[in-house]
């Protein structure tokens, strides 16, 4: 029988480890952390029974991931739980773009942009599921559905602010530009469109769900399959050196590019080992976990239905905040993501106390204190709310790379999505999850298609390695 080590248990790890284990292999997985999941962890941080999601929250391309819907996890307790409203951007008048599933019930909240958002989006959505089986992958490849592809792909090579700036209304070019920024790079760069018209086509098609129980549901429901399977997952164990890796016929990484340039040394080819160091990371992540009396007080309506509220003001202020921390300078009111996953999943409040998910973009690395530029920044939307909190959790761009190795400098997706980490990966081929030793590949979101909790990366890295060991 192979073997195979996957070093690494975040989402994408596990998805290797399935993929291997489920074509016969002798799988090994390998975590550092004293726990599973990597940044699809959750846990009670601040009151008995108030379940926070830790990073990965909602899940538009995961409830729609080729692989995890091959999997059939719902025998292993995985289910999705749907809030009203997907997303809503609040302006300063008391307006909003509200974002649902619906398109056309999207659309009619835009008024004289409803036309151009069926059009850039009715498409794309309809046919997602078969566009999904080409962008969930390298992009560097023969499409299965070129035509559809190339509807798709033509768009997403344009820069986030002149796509936002087709939109006539404030409240269209702020809801398209709330979600290109999840890119965490200055929107007038090329290709900055492209996260954003992928995650709006998948909530078209899938909505923004969460995971029932917590994110953690997903890697529970990864980790049982993988135990069934007769895979083995070993907690606290850290690879540093080449000798430390068991012999396998297969070697997973589940790990930044310069992680394994660091444990692998002088082992990795030269010129593998110059990309991987010279891998770029972007800019950070600060997070705040709140627990809320009676939720949050937005003046916007909609936003008391959202799973997700996108706080950074119109297009423009957010376009300057973004260009601000990319050349790492704190905005006064920066970019911050609100999760009201209970909404979705009641079951993570106690009684009328309810866990509230932020973080803000900031800097590559930033040390300072974001808590009250978070706090502020609520305030502006929903006065008030500050008297409602009774606790809170803090978690800096140090913390969130002591947490996850992965998340250097606090950059949770793992590399800055840049034209050519965002085409190739950790370095210029056409084998993305290769690393010039034979037998060994990287799986992590470093790799298309990748961020999120899809195990997208994983299962493309495992069919890559599979492929290998047949020939």
């Amino acid at each position: 029988m192979s073997t195979a080590t996957v070093i690494g248990a975040g989402p994408n790890g596990l998805a290797a480890a399935v993929t291997l284990a489920n074509a016969g292999v002798e799988v090994t997985v390998l975590e550092a952390a004293a726990e599973i999941g990597g940044g699809a962890r959750s846990s009670e941080a601040i009151v008995p029974g108030l379940l926070h999601d830790h990073c990965s929250a909602f899940h538009p391309m995961a409830v729609g991931s080729p692989f995890l819907n091959s999997l059939d996890l719902d025998r292993y307790g995985l289910s999705w739980r749907w809030p009203d409203i997907d997303c809503v951007h609040p302006l300063d008048d008391g307006s909003a773009g509200v974002l649902r599933r619906s398109i056309e019930e999207t659309a009619a909240g835009l008024g004289r942009d409803a036309a151009l958002w069926r059009m850039a989006f009715a498409g794309p959505a309809t046919k997602f599921d078969a566009l999904s089986e080409d962008i969930m992958g390298p992009l560097l490849r023969v499409p299965r559905h070129p035509l559809t592809l190339a509807r798709f792909g033509l768009p997403t090579l344009l820069p986030g602010s002149v796509a936002a700036r087709l939109f006539r209304t404030e409240r269209g070019r702020a809801l398209f530009g709330g979600v290109a920024a999840h890119t965490f790079r200055p929107l007038h760069y090329p290709m900055t469109s492209a996260i954003g018209l992928g995650i709006i086509t998948a909530g078209h098609r899938h909505g923004w769900p969460v995971a029932a129980g917590g994110s953690q549901s997903i890697i529970a429901a990864l980790a049982s399959l993988l135990d069934d399977l007769g895979g083995k997952i070993e907690t606290g164990v850290r690879i540093k050196t080449p000798s430390q890796l068991p012999p396998a016929d297969i070697t997973m990484f589940d790990l930044a590019p310069r992680a394994i340039a660091d444990i692998l040394g002088e082992r990795l080819p030269a010129r593998v080992a110059r990309a991987f160091r010279r891998f770029r990371h972007g800019p950070g992540a600060f997070k705040v976990d709140f627990a809320v009396q009676d939720g949050v007080p937005w003046t916007n309506p909609h936003a008391r239905r959202a799973g997700t509220v996108h706080l950074g003001g119109n297009h423009a202020e957010l376009a300057a905040t973004e260009r601000d921390i990319h050349a790492g300078r704190m905005p006064q009111r920066p970019f911050v993501l609100i999760g009201q996953q209970y909404l979705a999943d009641p079951q993570r409040s106690v009684g009328n106390i309810h866990p509230v998910w932020t973080y803000a973009h900031v800097p590559h690395g930033y040390t300072g204190d974001a808590v009250k530029a978070i706090i502020t920044q609520i305030e502006r939307f929903a006065p008030g709310f500050q008297e409602r909190i009774i606790g809170q959790a803090v978690r800096s761009t140090t913390q969130m790379a002591a947490y996850n190795a992965n998340y250097v400098g606090g950059d949770i997706v793992t590399g800055a999505k840049d034209i050519r980490q965002l085409t190739f990966g950790p370095r210029i081929t056409l084998s993305p999850y290769t690393i010039g030793i034979p037998g060994m590949y990287i799986c992590s979101a470093a790799t298309p298609p990748g961020p999120g909790a899809h195990g997208m990366c994983g299962h493309n890295a495992a069919v890559s390695a599979l492929a290998e060991l047949d020939r």
